[in-house]
């Protein structure tokens, strides 16, 4: 089925009474909802693994698969206005959460999109926390039988999340002062970069507005020549074509292909958020202090 993900669990065909049904509108959402659902829910992603959520475009059959669900979870903060037809599909009555409400979100600063919020605040481990607590309010109302399971479950993924953020903190310190950065296709990592002490510079703000306009290209490559950037990067979920393009012009190495928006397979090198974090960050230190180059 189209919206069924990777960390999707099947519903129980030994006669078990069924169990809720939480609908996420990306990869990276289910599996931070699955960490906390353990086996009392069913979780679903609307999109599959590697598809761009920006503009995604629900099918016939995923609005149909919206139908009979017990909760939809989105991100917010503009990421997914196309989730509202989903909302419509599944019915009045289905509770919707929105994890990043209560947030003071760090807005775009780049030509048409300035003032609106960035939505990728999942990218900062210090946030996802909160969005964790977000899913254990949820889920507590959906099923309260199961509210102790979900809180021990999400104080446990808390605390990955709290190791995660040791981790990518003493990495990222090894990087020199002056290659501290990161120059992507998509605005997504100021909340990484906020955190971590790192410079941001991209192609295109948020990639609903991808277009490389020579205007940006030009002040991009003007920028990595200046600061002397030994990598640059992209996301899995655009074409790298541009930011190759920059590499060329700069004397730069592309440096690989970060995962933001979507998670990759089973098999890929980022099957959930922790090791999504893990990969792009090792990217970034092999990158910007001088490693291997990704062709």
């Amino acid at each position: 089925m189209g919206c069924t993900s990777p960390t999707s669990t099947p519903s129980s065909g030994s006669g078990e009474p069924e169990r809720p049904v939480v609908l996420t509108t990306f990869t990276v959402l289910a599996d931070m909802a699955q960490q906390v659902a353990g086996d009392r829910l069913e979780v679903r992603s609307i999109t599959k693994p590697g598809a761009e959520i920006h503009g995604y475009e629900p099918t016939p059959r995923d609005l149909e698969a919206a139908q009979g669900v017990d909760l939809i979870v989105e991100n917010g903060l503009g990421l997914e206005r196309w989730a509202q037809r989903f909302v419509a599909a599944a019915g009045s009555n289905v509770p919707i959460v929105t994890l990043s409400d209560g947030m003071e979100p760090l807005p775009i600063a780049a030509d048409a999109a300035a003032g609106k919020p960035n939505p990728h605040a999942w990218m900062s481990p210090r946030r996802a926390e909160r969005y964790v607590d977000r899913l254990v309010q949820a889920f507590s109302r959906l099923d309260p039988a199961g509210a102790e399971q979900f809180k021990r479950s999400g104080e446990a993924y808390k605390q990955q999340l709290k190791g995660l953020d040791r981790e990518l903190r003493a990495a990222l310190a090894t990087l020199p002062s002056n290659q501290r950065l990161l120059v992507t296709c998509e605005g997504a990592f100021s909340y990484l970069a906020r955190d971590y002490g790192l410079d941001e510079a991209y192609l295109w703000p948020v990639n609903a507005e991808s277009q490389v306009t020579p205007r940006r290209l030009a002040r991009l490559i003007d920028t990595v020549k200046r600061r002397r950037v030994p990598a640059v990067f992209c996301e899995s979920t655009v074409s790298d074509e541009a930011q190759r393009e920059v590499a060329r012009a700069t004397g730069a190495r592309f440096g690989g292909t970060f995962y933001v928006d979507s998670l990759s397979g089973s098999t890929g090198p980022a099957p959930s958020l922790l090791e999504l974090q893990r990969h792009n960050v090792d990217l970034i230190v092999r990158g910007l202090a001088g490693g291997d180059q990704q062709r």
